[in-house]
């Protein structure tokens, strides 16, 4: 499956730095062209769903924060230092950069190394690996960019400042130690769960263990109230849909039904990438 729009635009004797930049600004163009008026639109639930929905998820988190905010706090205090130990290892698997780092390096050399002048095959491939990687990248940054903002205006702080006081805010302000509401780490892992998941569904159930992990640490090391990592997921679950539809619409990587249901379309198998990685490789 190759994605409209996205390749080399570079021709023979052109510098890598201008067809890494022609190639970058055509799939900006295509990530961001306005979809054809006779396209699909994604199915969102009716508007009274959503309210309802949106009404129990603010209770959910009032409910957590009253109940079982302070209650988590005293039981982690509880919990041998062995056990804390292992999660506070495991926490940190949780940063974005896990994910921005290398898939930004992948969509950097793809960048470069696309030209027209390669093999159909092997320029449709790296085409349709950008589109995936593309979405995945943009699926974990944009929500985590959006909590890494709004948290700090929030000014929520974290356990380990306030101890048993759980309603200790500091509105507007930009420090760490008060930006707890919504946890980042959960965002990002439950962001990832969803984008990595929509495009290779194998890896759904090893993805939200994953999600799950990191949410339960950030509780563990005292980093965040069970509300903070509620909050982040929700942020990351939904952050990463509506990503998801902005790339159905243009049919990058997905597509809409006619019943308004997005799909991801089909990609390049395993045995082809890795027939297109050794061409390139012995190039």
């Amino acid at each position: 499956m190759s994605a409209t729009g996205i390749g080399g635009n570079g021709a023979a004797g052109t510098s890598r730095l201008r067809r890494f930049g022609a190639n970058v600004a055509a799939a900006f163009a295509a990530a961001v062209r306005t979809p054809r008026t006779d396209a699909h639109r994604p199915a969102w639930p009716a508007f009274a769903r959503l309210a309802i929905g949106a009404a129990i998820a603010i209770l959910v988190l009032a409910a957590t924060m009253m109940m079982l905010d302070p209650w988590s706090i005293a039981r982690v205090r509880g919990l041998p230092p062995s056990l804390i130990s292992v999660f506070d290892d495991i926490t940190d698997l949780g940063l974005s950069g896990w994910f921005l780092w290398p898939i930004g390096l992948l969509l950097v050399a793809i960048a470069v190394l696309d030209t027209r002048i390669m093999p159909r095959l092997v320029h449709g491939v790296l085409a349709s690996l950008a589109v995936r990687l593309g979405f995945v990248f943009a699926a974990i940054a944009v929500p985590g960019l959006f909590v890494a903002v709004i948290k700090r205006l929030i000014g929520r702080a974290r356990p380990f400042v306030t101890g048993d006081d759980t309603w200790a805010y500091q509105l507007w302000v930009w420090r760490s130690d008060h930006a707890s509401l919504p946890s980042g780490h959960a965002t990002t892992a439950f962001a990832a769960a969803v984008a990595i998941g929509a495009i290779w569904p194998r890896a759904r159930m090893v993805m939200w263990i994953y999600a799950g992990v990191i949410a339960m640490s950030r509780i563990v090391v005292v980093a965040h109230h069970p509300s903070d990592v509620i909050a982040g997921a929700i942020v990351g679950t939904i952050g990463a849909l509506l990503v998801r539809n902005w790339f159905a619409t243009r049919r990058l990587g997905f597509a809409v039904m006619s019943d308004g249901s997005v799909q991801a379309l089909p990609g390049p198998s395993w045995r082809r990438i890795k027939a297109v990685a050794r061409k390139l490789l012995s190039a």
